[in-house]
């Protein structure tokens, strides 16, 4: 449910090297203090509040509209936890680009360090990058996946963020594993971006029916689903010509290899939702073709309604989707000053720093 709205038109470049290091300095500072003040789990929760996020992303230096604050910030808080794992009992791993993609492994050797079996946070990363870019369908590709986890390995949190190349906006997607009952269905602590259209939205409560027909019809006869699917698009070629965008539409399908992933969930026969989505490539393409089949041919309908909003950790000033939690809320303020206060940097780093946190305070 939305709670409110910041506009924030993006200004263009790049956080200078003298400005990330000065970023990563501090953010170790805040990450150590915080920790010896509440513990690593207080950390996740703050980091999966998009307002605590974007605030802290100020506090280190990078303005509200400064294109980058996400992949920046998680940047700066990856450097500055490396080498001190032990004193805050938390791991960062992944990032942006080709880093994303290197998640998995940076787990592995975390686990190898902890010496705790970390296979679980591995399909974690995994399935909420597969929820964020497949089962919910609205327009934003992958491009940016950050994976925080306390060293116990019973705790984490996810920031990761799509780009849309028709619009050049972005959307930050926040999940905290204290929340998460269901991976598929409103896993997330926040989603953060303006409205968009041709959504399909499978993680919705209401599209429930629809997430369990999607689950046994992935387990038909492939030749049975393609011939329903024919039916719907109704054309006898294929067009080779990518388009720029990245959400999928019936056009978008390449049959054969439709095909392919079909007989593999055919032989597999997942038993719900999460394990198809979970299945190897198994992406949008499948999951679309299986959705509009189960609604235009069995009339099982899913949510196309957009879940982005601003869903903060401290509630809403208007009591949506609850009022605000004000000790919650100036204990976040508190953990940021009183971090400042004691953290051993420069005393023109800590003014500014405190500067930017009172003006974020007053507003």
């Amino acid at each position: 449910m939305k709670t409110g709205t910041v506009n924030l038109p993006l200004h263009g470049g790049k956080a200078p090297a003298w400005l990330f290091s000065r970023m990563a300095r501090l953010s170790k500072e805040l990450l150590l203090l915080m920790v010896s003040e509440y513990g690593p789990q207080e950390v996740l929760l703050r980091i999966s509040d998009p307002l605590w996020f974007q605030a802290l992303g100020c506090v280190l230096g990078f303005d509200w509209h400064s294109s980058g604050v996400t992949t920046t910030v998680c940047g700066a808080l990856k450097e500055a936890s490396k080498g001190i794992e032990k004193d805050t009992g938390l791991y960062i791993a992944g990032g942006k680009g080709a880093t994303s993609r290197k998640t998995p492994s940076e787990i592995i050797t975390a686990q190898e360090k902890a010496g705790i079996d970390f296979s679980h946070l591995v399909y974690s990363s995994k399935i909420t990058a597969k929820v964020d870019n497949n089962a919910l369908q609205d327009g934003y590709q992958l491009y940016h996946h950050c994976f925080f986890f306390t060293s116990d390995g019973k705790q984490w949190a996810v920031v990761q963020q799509g780009m849309n190349d028709e619009t050049s906006m972005a959307r930050r997607y926040h999940w905290i594993s204290s929340i998460v009952t269901d991976y598929v269905c409103e896993p997330h602590s926040a989603i953060c971006c303006d409205r968009t259209g041709n959504i399909l939205n499978l993680i919705d409560k209401n599209s429930r029916q629809a997430r369990q027909t999607i689950a046994q019809l992935s387990g038909e006869k492939p030749e049975k689903l393609l011939r329903e699917l024919d039916m719907i698009v109704n054309k006898n070629s294929v067009s080779v010509s990518m388009p720029a965008r990245h959400h999928i539409v019936t056009s978008d399908m390449d049959r054969n290899r439709l095909k392919k992933i079909l007989l593999s969930t055919y032989e597999n026969k997942p038993d719900n939702f999460e394990k198809l989505l979970a299945l190897p490539g198994v992406g949008p393409a499948t999951i679309r073709a299986l959705a509009l089949i189960s609604e235009l041919v069995y009339g099982v309908k899913h949510s196309i309604k957009d879940p982005a909003r601003f869903g903060f950790a401290h509630g809403g000033k208007d009591g949506i989707p609850y009022p605000v939690d004000r000790e919650n809320y100036d204990r976040s303020i508190s953990i940021l000053h009183k971090a400042l206060k004691e953290s051993k940097i420069d005393r023109s780093e800590k003014i500014s720093a405190i500067k930017r946190l009172a003006f974020f305070y007053k507003s």
